[in-house]
């Protein structure tokens, strides 16, 4: 336990995927955790949460939503370090239109940022981002290249266009990339104290704590039960980004904390343990779950992937434990724990 005992964390989001799972993670450590949830009066997110090992004695939860992000203040304050993790909501069923939700997540980040640097006790603020927003796409004569590999110079055009049409995501990818540079912005200002730290993490797979499978789990094994309206995210990843960055989401978790773990850090660090292409991903599901028939549409193009420069944070001694099987498994696990990967006898 130690130091970490004695050390209060704010967590925005704490009730999706990656906030509750960076939570559960952050009790275990023994911190003390805030953390934001858009609606307190929703008795499964709460449960959930409140159910926690360490809850009872070192959680506090606190409503707000990205959409008045004033709300945050009282969840910042009295913290060291706070994860953004939260961002708009953005399905096909989403209620805001597209600049609503690319105002709100741009909002939110200078909000956040705004209440840590006026709160006397927060160091350091890290930023959930997306690889969405690393394209290494460049236009020559009007063509498509890619650079070499997907790193932390890279920032996704605002003017991508994706022949995979999902409005909802291209969206979401340039929402997430204009927020993380407002984030970044903060780094610039040789008199602000507060060190910003942005993770573009690759897509998500692994276990979940929530009742139902989470999205991006869902794009992971889309291939494998041949689901064309989450493959068609699985498609976007790969038009944009020349590949599709994955990491495991205990892995996340670990990058998350091992970001307030260091004395001083601050920019932006590229996460992801590989960068298989579609086809690599549907073959080894072919390999490896055979009473999985997946028809040619689901298994992607042959094609070189371009690659995930992720020794950035390898350098500083960050150390990813699960590889491309371990997040392609477990994905495909909880798919069937959760009753969305079944086999139609």
């Amino acid at each position: 336990m130690g130091k970490q005992a004695t050390k209060k964390v704010c967590v925005t989001g704490g009730a999706g995927y990656l906030g509750s799972s960076l939570v559960k993670k952050l009790l275990d450590n023994g911190y003390s955790v805030h953390a934001t949830l858009r609606n307190l009066e929703d008795k499964t997110k709460v449960g959930l949460l409140k159910s926690l090992p360490g809850a009872d004695s070192k959680l506090v939860l606190f409503q707000a939503d990205i959409y008045n992000p004033d709300e945050f203040k009282h969840a910042i304050e009295g913290c060291e370090f706070v994860f953004h993790v939260a961002t708009p909501q953005q399905t096909s069923a989403t209620t805001q239109t597209s600049q609503e939700i690319i105002e709100g997540a741009i909002s939110g980040v200078r909000s956040i940022a705004e209440s840590c640097i006026q709160s006397p006790s927060v160091k350091r603020l890290i930023y959930t981002a997306s690889v969405m927003a690393a394209s290494p796409v460049t236009t020559d004569c009007g063509k498509l290249n890619f650079e070499s590999n997907v790193n932390e110079s890279c920032w996704t055009p605002l003017d991508i266009t994706s022949s995979h049409g999902l409005e909802y995501m291209m969206t979401y990818t340039i929402s997430k990339t204009l927020a993380e540079k407002e984030a970044l912005r903060y780094n610039d200002n040789p008199n602000c104290k507060l060190e910003v730290v942005s993770l573009p993490c690759g897509l998500v797979g692994g276990e979940t704590l929530l009742s139902h499978v989470p999205l991006s789990v869902q794009v992971m094994f889309s291939s494998l039960i041949g689901n064309s309206a989450t493959f068609k995210g699985f498609q976007l990843m790969e038009e944009i980004l020349g590949s599709v960055p994955i990491i495991h989401i205990e892995d996340v978790c670990d990058t998350h904390i091992f970001c307030i773990e260091k004395p001083s850090m601050r920019g932006r660090f590229i996460c992801a343990a590989a960068s298989p292409t579609i086809r690599e991903v549907a073959t080894y599901f072919r390999q490896n779950y055979p009473q999985y028939e997946i028809s040619e549409e689901f298994m992607g193009e042959e094609k070189k992937a371009i690659s995930c420069d992720n020794s950035k944070l390898v350098k500083m001694g960050f150390e990813y434990k699960y590889n491309m099987k371990n997040i392609l498994d477990d994905s495909v696990n909880c798919g069937r724990r959760l009753g969305a990967v079944f086999i139609n006898e």
